[in-house]
């Protein structure tokens, strides 16, 4: 176990494995590690991502336009294994330089215009057919606060709770105390807040409730971190029953399986290139038709 009366040395070096989960992929520096162009299919948006929940925020958005049937939001959908490191192929870095999933390009324009950032995708998206976004400056502002709060928010959730209560490879009583406090804090904002609205930011389902379903409903669900007990998320009353809602919307149901690489089969949608691949390419059909051939 490290010695928690470490002292920083004056100049921090970089160690090539610090240890826990994801230690392969962490490095001080930007960059490619590697030539990969990117696949491109047929369709106007091609996004490069993986099931996270910020991928999840953005595979919901782009469902949930094609069930108002905006086609200009059809898409190809590509895995990128962060644990593999795909984050860091020369493609990649050139759609989103800062090595993080998800990354979109719109081919629909041109030049074809590359997005990154989840909640820049969202906003994007969201401006760019006039979906999920309110018109009236005063609902469309807080729904923007709401977004910029998820953003601002998660990394406390992820990086700090996330990573010191599952991923460290020693754990240390301070930083889970610290992030703990924090997140139910979070939480606890949420909920008081879905008190007394159907949403996030109202009465309206925006980009707000899709930026922060996929984070905070898959945490008081026991689908991230395994942490549902730990946090009492069953106080959470309020949050519980927004979560239940977005989960029961076909669109959100479609979208948690593209790019999905674990879990049931019939949940795992690796790629996505058209509506039918929900019905026909899941990896429990895939399987089913490799046992028949």
């Amino acid at each position: 176990m490290s010695d928690p009366t470490y002292t920083p040395p004056k100049v921090w070096k970089w160690e090539a494995e610090s240890g826990g989960t994801f230690a392969k992929i962490n490095r001080p520096i930007a960059g490619a590690t590697h030539d990969k162009a990117l696949p491109v299919g047929d369709n106007p948006l091609q996004l490069y991502s993986l099931a996270t929940p910020n991928g999840v925020k953005v595979t919901v958005m782009l469902e949930e336009l094609l069930e108002l049937g905006k086609q200009g939001a059809e898409y190809d959908a590509y895995p990128i294994k962060i644990g593999d490191g795909d984050q860091f192929g020369s493609g990649f870095v050139e759609v989103n330089p800062n090595s993080k999933i998800p990354a979109l390009v719109d081919r629909s324009t041109d030049p074809a215009i590359r997005v990154f950032e989840s909640g820049s995708i969202l906003l994007y998206l969201a401006e760019k057919f006039d979906a999920f976004l309110p018109k009236d400056l005063a609902k469309r502002t807080e729904t923007l606060n709401w977004l910029f709060w998820q953003m601002g928010s998660a990394p406390m959730l992820g990086g700090g709770f996330g990573h010191f209560y599952a991923y460290a490879p020693e754990k240390y009583e301070y930083p889970i105390n610290r992030y703990t406090m924090e997140v139910k804090r979070q939480l606890d904002v949420l909920d008081r807040q879905l008190a007394n609205n159907q949403f996030i930011a109202g009465d309206e389902y925006t980009i707000a409730d899709m930026a922060i379903w996929p984070w905070y409903g898959a945490l008081v669900t026991n689908k991230v971190y395994d942490a549902a007990e730990f946090l009492e998320a069953h106080t959470y009353t309020n949050v519980l029953r927004w979560t239940d809602e977005i989960a029961h919307r076909p669109a959100v149901q479609r979208g948690r399986m593209v790019n999905r690489t674990w879990g049931e089969p019939e949940e795992q949608l690796h790629e996505r290139h058209d509506a039918s691949d929900f019905e026909n390419r899941t990896e429990d059909k895939l399987a089913a038709t490799l046992g028949h051939s």
